[in-house]
C-alpha cells in the first residue's frame, strides 16, 4: 500500500533532482568500496527517502516499542524473581542455621547430662571415702585400744608373775 502511494507522489527514481547530487556521490562511492565490479549510478529522491523512512518507521516502530515495553517488563520480573530467590536462599540458610543450633543444643543437653552424672558419681565416691575414712579411724582406734589393753594385760601378768616368784628370805 505504502509503496503505491510513494510511486504516485514522488518523482521517478530515474530523474536527476539537483539536491540529491551529494547523496548520489555518497552512494556511488560506498558502492565502489563494497564491490570491485563497476556500478551504475542510482539517483534517489530525498522526498522518496523521507517517505520510505517514515513508512518503515510507522510500520515497525509500534512493534519495536511493544517489544521494548515487554523486555522492560520481563527485566523487571526477572529482578523481582531474583530478589525472591535471594530471600528464599536466605530462608534456607536461616533454616540450616536453626538446624545447626538445634543440634548444638541437643549436644549441649547430652554433655550436661554427662556432667550431672559425673557430679553424682563424685558425690557418691566422696561419701564412700568419708565413710571408709571414719571406719578406718574407728578400726585404728579399736586396734590401738586392743593393743593398749593387751599391753596392760601383759604388764599385769608380768607384775603378777613377779609377785608369784619366790623371794629369798632374809637371814637374821
Amino acid at each position: 500500500m505504502e509503496v503505491e502511494e510513494m510511486e504516485d507522489e514522488g518523482p521517478s527514481l530515474q530523474s536527476d533532482p539537483p539536491h540529491c547530487e551529494d547523496l548520489q556521490l555518497e552512494l556511488h562511492h560506498s558502492l565502489r568500496l563494497e564491490s570491485p565490479a563497476p556500478v551504475e549510478s542510482v539517483f534517489v529522491d530525498k522526498k522518496a527517502v523521507d517517505k520510505l523512512t517514515e513508512g518503515l518507521l510507522s510500520h515497525y516502530l509500534p512493534d519495536l516499542q511493544n517489544s521494548k515495553g515487554t523486555l522492560q517488563e520481563l527485566t523487571q520480573n526477572q529482578l523481582i524473581l531474583l530478589d525472591t530467590l535471594d530471600q528464599e536462599v536466605t530462608k534456607f540458610r536461616d533454616c540450616n542455621t536453626l538446624l545447626d543450633l538445634n543440634s548444638l543444643f541437643t549436644e549441649a543437653k547430652v554433655y550436661h547430662n554427662k556432667l550431672v552424672n559425673i557430679r553424682k558419681e563424685m558425690i557418691m565416691l566422696h561419701e564412700k571415702t568419708t565413710k571408709l575414712k571414719k571406719r578406718a579411724l574407728k578400726l585404728q582406734q579399736q586396734k590401738q585400744k586392743e593393743a593398749l589393753e593387751k599391753e596392760q594385760q601383759r604388764e599385769k601378768e608380768l607384775e603378777r608373775e613377779r609377785q608369784l616368784i619366790a623371794k629369798p628370805a632374809k637371814r637374821t
